[in-house]
């Protein structure tokens, strides 16, 4: 076990499962989780040695995603999308003096990352916007409905999508980062949600200003198939194992406890547990392999931009957000009553609910019809196991 994901399994145990009912019951910031998290400078974990930070590989992140969210999946959450926005500085933002500036401050200042990519002009379609930069001189304005910002109000850096110019179609974007005294936000729309209720992601109109030396050089389009698409389906994945993992230590415990109840049998509900493990392996062998996948092509925009790569991370997040409701579907009948109940500690409510969330997250129907279209014109593979 890394010293990243050692760090996070602690504070995950000893902070936020100790508030994580508390912030699922009144919609709240797992402030307390995040001000540990801070303290031991988890927020810069993926920021290279370079900008003064540790340089965690992507297999570090995923499992520190994980040990968070077996305690809070809000908590989970909020580190991922974290991460998934730091990743993208990391990774195409080095070569600009403006970029390298706020990784260092990510690092000094512990900053926490959040984006704007969603419209309310779009509906949820994150490959178009409506919103567009407006250049004056070496400066821009900035005006966007977004229909989500997740933790917006506590974000410091907020990594907004929107048209190049006034003049550019819709999906010819680009991610502009902007910081806290950038921009304001007038809020919209509330987050009384069904689970990932700590998540805050609220609605907001977004109006920001600042210099054109800040808009990343890259297209959106090949910065999310080179960077946020396949790490925001790896650590969404490993969030959602977590969620999975954790409930199925509920259901463990609970028919130790009827074993020891009626010595030298099995209980019945035993058979409900194995099936929960054997959904739970193949939940975690999806997200390694997809981790693996990643490895393999890091560096090569040609293989990060290829559809059977963009395919295999799409397939990724289909798997993993229908696994994670079969797995806590089996601990409840585990657990029966037991789980069923919000007052016993095998209590799966809150697991359930968050688990609801995953098909949601940029629409499972929305992959599968782009990844229909994706099959059309993708040849088959030709390496190992292809």
């Amino acid at each position: 076990m890394s010293s990243l994901s050692a760090l996070a399994r602690e504070i995950g145990a000893e902070v936020a499962a100790r508030h994580a009912d508390a912030v699922d019951r009144d919609a709240r910031f797992p402030h307390e989780a995040f001000e540990a998290l801070k303290s031991q400078r988890l927020l810069s974990a993926m920021v290279p040695a370079d900008f003064g930070g540790p340089g965690a590989p992507l297999f570090d992140i995923a499992a520190a995603c994980h040990a968070l969210a077996r305690a809070c999946g809000s908590t989970g959450m909020v580190y991922a999308m974290h991460q998934i926005q730091v990743a993208c500085l990391v990774n195409h933002g080095q070569s600009s003096p403006w970029h390298r500036a706020q990784l260092e401050r990510i690092v000094e200042e512990q900053l926490l990352l959040g984006s704007a990519t969603t419209e309310a002009e779009t509906g949820g379609d994150i490959r178009n916007s409506v919103c567009a930069v407006v250049p004056d001189g070496e400066r821009f304005t900035l005006r966007k409905n977004a229909s989500v910002v997740s933790y917006g109000d506590e974000c410091d850096i907020i990594l907004v999508t929107a048209r190049r110019n006034p003049e550019a179609p819709s999906s010819d974007q680009v991610i502009v980062p902007l910081t806290k005294e950038q921009y304001r936000l007038e809020q919209t729309l509330g987050w009384d949600s069904m689970g990932m209720r700590g998540t805050r992601s609220n609605g907001y109109v977004l109006e920001a200003s600042g210099e054109l030396a800040q808009i990343m050089p890259l297209p959106f389009a090949d910065m999310s198939a080179q960077t946020m698409l396949p790490t925001t389906h790896i650590l969404w994945s490993s969030v959602w194992l977590g969620i999975a993992a954790d409930a199925v230590s509920r259901a463990r415990a609970y028919v130790r406890q009827e074993a020891k109840r009626k010595p030298g049998t099995t209980p019945a509900c035993a058979t409900r547990l194995a099936e929960a493990v054997t959904l739970l392996q193949q939940m975690k062998a999806s997200v390694l392999t997809a981790i693996r996948q990643y490895e393999l092509a890091a560096g090569s925009p040609e293989l990060l931009s290829s559809l059977s790569f963009a395919t295999a991370m799409g397939t990724l997040k289909i798997t993993t957000s229908e696994l994670v409701l079969q797995v806590i579907d089996r601990a409840i009948r585990t657990c029966g009553l037991a789980g069923y109940r919000n007052d016993t500690p095998y209590s799966l409510g809150r697991h359930w609910r968050d688990a609801q969330s995953a098909a949601l997250m940029i629409g499972n129907d929305r992959i599968i019809a782009h990844t229909a279209n994706q099959l059309l014109v993708q040849r088959d593979g030709s390496g190992p196991f292809e």
